[in-house]
Order: C-alpha cells, then sequence, then structure tokens
C-alpha cells in the first residue's frame, strides 16, 4: 500500500509525533506507515483522514501487487 502521509503532513506542517498524539498511536506507528512498514487498520486510517480533512483514498492507495 502506498501513502502520501509524509506530504500531508508537510503540506499542513504536523510533525509525526503530533500526528500520533491526534490519532491516540505512537510516533513510531506513524513512522511506520509512512516507510510502508506497517498498515494502518480502518479505523486509524479514519482517524487519519478525518485529521487532514480528507478521505481515506486521498492519502492511502492500493497496489495491484498488495492482494496478488
Amino acid at each position: 500500500m502506498k501513502n502520501s502521509l509524509k506530504v500531508e503532513r508537510a503540506k499542513q506542517n504536523i510533525t509525526q509525533a503530533e500526528l500520533a498524539v491526534k490519532v491516540g498511536v505512537s510516533r513510531q506507528t506513524i513512522n511506520s506507515i509512512e516507510i510502508g512498514k506497517f498498515v494502518p487498520s480502518t479505523l486509524l486510517a479514519l482517524k487519519i483522514a478525518f485529521v487532514f480533512q480528507t478521505t481515506v483514498d486521498e492519502i492511502f492507495t492500493l497496489v495491484e501487487t498488495d492482494w496478488i
């Protein structure tokens, strides 16, 4: 799964730590999502999208190889 989380954070000038507090996870979790080591739950993805006032599919993109 690809994501534009780092880009969204930069647009809004939000650190990983600040985003982590807003969505109730650790900074390490945000980092792991950004580098593609962790796929967030649906609830976490929705919370992240809410913080950035956008949709989940604007931040997270399913890649064909994710399910093949």
